[in-house]
């Protein structure tokens, strides 16, 4: 274990407690914890008043500016330095929030997560529609055109667990060649409806997790891996692992034992979790394994794996339309209905889909940035380090470094 430093380990203690106060007030925001349970039994006696957290926030980030750096900029010590006080900044820019201060979209990712979104005109993706036009079957609009040649790719619902099943089988032994994950680690599937996310990963701690995926609208070949890949191998599950083992475990440092969503945190763990699908499935791998396994086992027809995946390379470029919807919806300058148009438009996804992604805009607003723009900035932390794709060892390395230290968004740029 490293050595104690009284000082930072006490901000480090006083940012535990603020984050579990602050989950009393926002059922949201914390989104794990497996540090002591007398932490959280102390925090539940009482609900403080946000303006008392506020202060316990702006006290703990003086504080931390008093420490000065603490080594390199590349050390551990200093990379934990920086980023407590960057999660403490975000938790402060919460409670305003709760307390009723307006950001706008951009203004709100920078607080938050310490990143701002490139925008994007109408004009960049109706050129990728154009493209896509080109390749998809029929004649008409190509957002109705892209639903028909989808529908032909959706997972039975018979099917679906032994596809996701023998996805997720496939990713962890993917990952387990290039990162020693604990011995002891494990996670439990179940299939949810009702909610505003397609997945999601709880962490439970001791390497355990809980993945659930939302089964309220049909769930598309393509999605078995990158679920599978996303939420658990190498994505949030071997993240919060790999954290849980070498910072927590080994090195004392408690404060990762909670996660607070609304944070700088969630930007690198969404993009890791984007970025590591294509770090267990490189494309070509990825289109052959579909072909010989998922299809077959979803008793799709695998001759039509490639040309399903030369339409699904095209509508990933769309990806950053979802996040124009939201800073639109979000700022005001649209209305929902104006926003769900934008998304069957531009998103290309089905009327009712995109009603829930206006939801939710609403419940977790700019969180949207994280999954697009954190893959592009991991992308680009790993690649601009040697990282490249033909360099997979280097590549491995590097993306394993940055799941397990304290990263925050600013460093993977800089």
């Amino acid at each position: 274990m490293a050595q104690p430093n009284p000082d930072i380990d006490r901000i480090a203690e006083t940012y535990i407690r603020l984050v579990l106060g602050l989950g009393l007030h926002d059922p949201d925001y914390v989104d794990a914890y497996y540090g002591p349970e007398e932490l959280r039994a102390q925090a539940g006696q009482k609900k403080l008043p946000l303006a008392e957290l506020g202060k316990a926030a702006a006290d703990s980030i003086g504080a931390v500016k008093t420490l000065g750096t603490a080594g390199d900029r590349e050390s551990l010590p200093e990379l934990r330095r920086r980023y407590l006080l960057r999660q403490l900044q975000a938790a402060a820019a919460r409670i305003e929030m709760l307390q009723g201060k307006k950001f706008t979209f951009d203004e709100e990712s920078q607080a938050l997560y310490d990143a701002v979104a490139p925008a994007h005109t109408e004009e960049h993706f109706q050129k990728i529609l154009v493209e896509l036009g080109d390749i998809l079957p029929g004649s008409g609009g190509v957002p109705d055109r892209y639903e028909t040649f989808r529908k032909s790719f959706v997972i039975p619902v018979d099917r679906l667990d032994s596809v996701f099943r023998a996805a997720v089988h496939e990713s962890r032994a993917r990952t387990r060649k290039r990162i020693a994950l604990q011995e002891n680690e494990s996670f439990t599937i179940e299939y949810v409806t009702g909610k505003t996310w397609s997945g999601y990963n709880w962490f439970k701690g001791q390497s355990h997790s809980l993945i659930q995926i939302n089964t309220d609208f049909p769930i598309t070949i393509d999605r078995a891996v990158d679920l599978a890949s996303h939420e658990g191998y190498p994505g949030h599950h071997v993240y919060n692992s790999l954290l849980e083992a070498n910072l927590v475990r080994e090195r004392g440092w408690w404060e990762y034992s909670v996660y607070a969503l609304f944070s700088p945190q969630s930007l690198v763990a969404e993009g890791t979790a984007n970025f590591g699908i294509e770090m267990a499935f490189p494309s070509d791998e990825r289109v052959d394994f579909e072909r010989e396994v998922l299809f077959p086992a979803a008793r799709l027809d695998a001759n039509m794996a490639g040309h399903y995946y030369a339409a699904h390379e095209l509508f990933q470029k769309l990806g950053f339309a979802g996040n124009e919807a939201a800073r639109g919806y979000l700022n005001g300058t649209i209305t929902r209905e104006e926003a769900t148009d934008w998304l069957i438009r531009y998103a290309l996804m089905s009327p009712d889909r995109a009603r829930q992604r206006t939801r939710f805009f609403d419940q977790y607003r700019s969180y949207v940035i994280n999954y697009n723009l954190g893959q592009d900035m991991v992308r680009h932390f790993v690649e601009s380090r040697g990282g490249t794709a033909d360099q997979p060892d280097k590549r491995w390395k590097i993306f394993e470094q940055l799941l397990s230290s304290p990263r925050l968004p600013s460093d993977l740029v800089a």
